[in-house]
């Protein structure tokens, strides 16, 4: 809670030490609530330092941990205006006590997901492509949801990546995702069922990425 604060309480640094599951509280990052700037039609900002210590610009599933946390603080709202590096983001708490987020339009132009993969679809965008890393080659479609996917298809998830190699290499590759990337490995089960393995960009393997689902 730094509702009082410009700038979060923690360095990025105890961030990844708080975030150590073996030495400290242990999680995929830590979220802080902070003041809403002067400028523009906001209730608060929320910005985020991953377990690696790096800031992602969003995060979906984040974002309403943080809009259930500002009601569990006594900010109770039918909504909120959330300032976030990836820019307005507006949480809507339901009366049913779920929250949904409307994430906005997905970014497909290559350049700005960004990804310097070549552009070989419509809108400029990156469908399938085929990139090399880790030893292999691989087909990716690089989408942006504020912060950048690179979504793999693969016939058996079990069986076709070596998911903890694979996945920090893909997440790295700065040749391709300068500002590196969250990935998606991605199983077609049926023509309504996809199954997911996300790595995730500054923290690793997570059981779920809000906006990685967006993205697929």
């Amino acid at each position: 809670d730094d509702r009082d604060k410009v700038k979060p309480s923690l360095t990025p640094e105890q961030s990844e030490r708080l975030c150590n599951r073996n030495f400290g509280v242990g999680g995929d990052g830590v979220i802080f609530a902070l003041k809403a700037p002067e400028e523009g039609d906001y209730d608060f900002t929320m910005r985020i330092y991953n377990s690696d210590g790096s800031e992602p610009e969003m995060c979906g599933n984040g974002i309403r941990c943080f809009a259930q946390f500002l009601k569990d603080l006594g900010a109770d709202a039918e909504s909120y205006n959330v300032n976030t590096l990836a820019g307005l983001i507006i949480p809507v708490m339901n009366s049913d006590g779920t929250i949904t987020v409307d994430m906005g339009e997905p970014i497909l132009d290559g350049p700005s997901v960004p990804t310097t993969l070549t552009p070989n679809s419509e809108h400029n965008s990156v469908l399938e492509q085929t990139h090399s890393c880790n030893g292999r080659e691989w087909k990716i479609s690089a989408v942006s949801m504020g912060n950048p996917h690179a979504i793999i298809f693969v016939d058996d998830l079990e069986n076709d990546i070596d998911f903890e190699k694979d996945g920090p290499a893909l997440e790295s590759d700065t040749s391709a995702f300068p500002a590196k990337t969250n990935v998606e490995f991605v199983q077609v089960m049926a023509p309504d069922h996809l199954k997911m393995k996300v790595w995730e960009r500054g923290a690793g393997p997570t059981l779920a990425c809000g906006t990685g689902t967006c993205a697929l």
